[in-house]
């Protein structure tokens, strides 16, 4: 079993920055592939960062040069950095961890721009 907390969402006007983060407790030693996902409601979750057990990062387009995801040594942390941020990227965004075929999810945390 994998936990996953996250913080650090809020409202912050355009072009500004926000950093996520996503505290991960339980079997994190087992976690393949960890990641960001974000949704607006009545759409489909969608992929933004994800990190695999080898450092490889993969980003959706949209994102690419904006944001950039790390961990810590331990494996327990996930930092989601998101500068020059849009009101296009709205959303609840979700840690997630993979373990085998089993996906885990944060609660999700609520990331507005707007001015």
């Amino acid at each position: 079993q994998v936990q996953l907390v996250e913080s650090g969402g809020g409202l912050v006007q355009p072009g500004g920055s926000l950093r996520l983060s996503c505290a991960l407790s339980g079997t994190i030693f087992s976690i393949e592939n960890m990641g960001w996902y974000r949704q607006n409601p009545g759409k489909e979750r969608e992929l933004v960062a994800s990190l695999n057990s080898r450092d490889s990062t993969n980003y959706a387009d949209s994102v690419k040069g904006r944001f950039t995801i790390s961990r810590n040594n331990a494996w327990n942390t996930l930092v989601l950095q998101m500068n020059s941020l849009k009101p296009e990227d709205t959303a609840v965004y979700y840690c997630h961890g993979r373990v085998g075929w089993t996906d885990y999810w944060g609660q999700g945390t609520q990331v507005t721009v707007s001015s």
